[in-house]
């Protein structure tokens, strides 16, 4: 009896992307078209695993909220907001 070997993801689409990260598909669109995300389009966008970790490690301790205006969260803390 064969043993099913699970394949891993090399590439996600946006929508995968998207409910990874808790977002909209928009949203990602947007991080892309900005530049804050970096994708290949392959007849449509795709997001390197590879890439998306990195971007992650890149914007931890980042509010992405306004992506023309990223800041530290920790400027909302010592503000008390």
């Amino acid at each position: 009896m064969g043993q099913k070997i699970k394949e891993e993801k090399l590439v996600y689409t946006t929508q995968e992307v998207a409910k990874i990260l808790h977002s909209s598909p928009n949203y990602i669109y947007e991080l892309i078209n900005k530049g804050k995300l970096k994708a290949i389009k392959l007849k449509s966008f795709k997001i390197c695993k590879s890439t998306l970790e990195e971007f992650l490690k890149e914007n931890e301790g980042n509010d992405l909220s306004d992506i023309d205006n990223v800041r530290k969260i920790v400027e909302y803390e010592n503000k008390g907001i």
